[in-house]
């Protein structure tokens, strides 16, 4: 990584294919549309590739918010408001599309799932990775299992959100079922294949490490078996872009959906973020920019080395096969529950780019947060959070009104990119190759603020792609297995188009 020097430079990704919006220099054969759902943990979207005679149309369909509710004193998602989201958005893309849609593809966060009965339907609402009873279940499954074997046999950063947790959880409660991830399970809802993508699947904590791309994922028989966790409730594990059947629920009875095909993307949304970004070339690293934020670059096999697991970074599934090397930070959570806590605390609500100008003005904070404190990852009054880590460390606590908003922003910004560049410090030294060039891509990739900080912390030349870098890669993994060629091929042919109409 370059010492900061100079003006740092901050620009818009790109596409390198500027004459064609097809990776062979020809619109594809097919000329049907394909959808991309995207699930958030705030907001979940359905997008719509279509083809026009100057080339590839994108748009925004439909989106619906999305958040945890909390019942009894744990915290869920509404399945059938998810659901119920994704059918309107496809409904609504059934009405644009006349000729057709070809595909529909489905990302989201990892780690949560839903359990199915018998019948298939689901036995209630997932659970939300945040909720508390992970706490119980992560300290049971350390004393059954040592974390050093578990990081040794996965080789996953290892965290109580992760599947594996979750699924103990269930056991200690008596309510261990079937189960299959979220985002693929709305492609089982639509008629697929019960399946555990390959990206995803590496986010359970319950993949056996793969040393290199050829070898064939699987679950993790020893891990399975030491913790008394069924194999048969798993899914069937099938690569990135898997067709996994045809659209057959009721929305099949809409002309468009006839013959629509079912593909398994880059099913975690960072790896489809990822996927969005179309870059060539091993000197770069990313930074997907959400509620989380995940840095790291990408390599061609897993890093397994004893710093890599000190520092607890993951080795996951990316598209071809190759493995999203990173580390979890907290990320726009921190900004998202202050202005929760302001709302209902003080019923004052802050514009957020208002609040970033503003944020803009001040001087850097002379102390700074660890934003990686596990008190920072729970839910509820953050500013009080943050002034208890304050207080252990002996400072003075800071003004949590929402009339000084500013300032803890400020703080929210300066302490993410001084732990974005501690970050990526160590992932150029693990893989032992320099770093010239970050790309950040979704919703944080908008803050021209943290992204400026960042630049000046990090010294790279920071590029910002697209904010729906999910949805683009989505699309990007799906026209791959259509057409052919990679997923970062179609993503530099997409994005002009993605750019435009996005």
């Amino acid at each position: 990584m370059r010492e900061s020097s100079g003006p740092h430079k901050i620009s818009k990704t790109h596409s390198v294919i500027t004459k064609s919006h097809s990776v062979k220099g020809k619109a594809p054969r097919d000329k049907r549309a394909v959808v991309a759902v995207d699930l958030g943990a705030e907001s979940c979207r359905v997008s719509l590739l279509r083809w026009a005679e100057v080339g590839p149309a994108m748009q925004l369909v439909h989106r619906f918010e999305n958040a945890p509710v909390e019942r009894d004193g744990h915290l869920f998602w509404d399945l059938n408001k998810i659901l119920s989201g994704v059918a309107e958005g496809l409904r609504q893309c059934a009405m644009i599309a006349a000729e057709g849609i070809r595909a529909v593809g489905v990302d989201g966060w990892a780690v949560d799932y839903v359990r199915v009965g018998d019948d298939g339907q689901p036995l209630g609402d997932p659970h939300c990775y945040r909720d508390v009873r992970n706490v119980a279940a992560e300290a049971a499954v350390h004393k059954a299992m040592a974390p050093e074997k578990l990081r040794e046999l996965t080789g996953v950063q290892l965290m109580r959100i992760n599947t594996l947790y979750q699924l103990y959880a269930d056991k200690i409660a008596g309510q261990s079922a079937v189960w299959v991830n979220l985002p693929e399970y709305v492609l089982y809802w639509l008629g697929g294949k019960r399946v555990a993508e390959y990206s995803n699947a590496t986010h359970t904590g319950l993949l056996k490490l793969m040393k290199n791309q050829k070898d064939a994922p699987q679950w993790c028989d020893e891990i399975f078996e030491e913790l008394g966790l069924l194999m048969e409730d798993a899914p069937e594990i099938v690569a990135t872009g898997t067709d996994i059947g045809q659209l057959t629920n009721d929305l099949s009875v809409l002309h468009p959906y006839g013959e629509t095909r079912l593909i398994a993307p880059a099913c975690h949304d960072t790896a489809s973020a990822i996927a969005g970004i179309p870059a060539t070339g091993d000197d770069w690293a990313y930074i997907s920019s959400g509620t989380w934020s995940l840095v790291g670059r990408l390599l061609d096999k897993p890093e397994t080395s004893a710093e890599a697991a000190r520092l607890n970074f993951a080795n996951l599934g990316a598209a071809g096969g190759r493995t999203c090397f990173h580390r979890n930070v907290n990320g726009m959570w921190l900004l998202r529950q202050s202005l929760e806590y302001w709302k209902k605390k003080e019923g004052r609500e802050w514009d957020v780019a208002e609040l970033i100008a503003a944020a803009a003005k001040l001087p850097k904070p002379k102390a700074l947060l660890e934003v990686d404190d596990d008190e920072l990852m729970q839910p509820g009054e953050m500013p009080v959070r943050m002034n208890k880590q304050r207080k252990r460390k002996g400072l003075e606590p800071l003004d949590i009104k929402a009339a000084n908003a500013p300032e803890i922003a400020a703080l929210i910004f300066h302490s993410l990119a001084a732990r974005y560049a501690e970050v990526l410090r160590d992932v150029e030294r693990i893989s032992g190759k320099k770093l010239q060039r970050l790309y950040i891509v979704g919703g944080g990739s908008r803050n021209e603020l943290l992204n400026k900080l960042t630049a000046k912390a990090t010294g790279l030349e920071v590029h910002c792609g697209a904010v729906e870098s999910s949805t683009l890669g989505n699309f990007s993994v799906q026209m791959a297995t259509l057409e052919g060629g990679s997923a970062a091929q179609w993503a530099a042919a997409l994005q002009p188009a993605f750019d435009a109409t996005i």
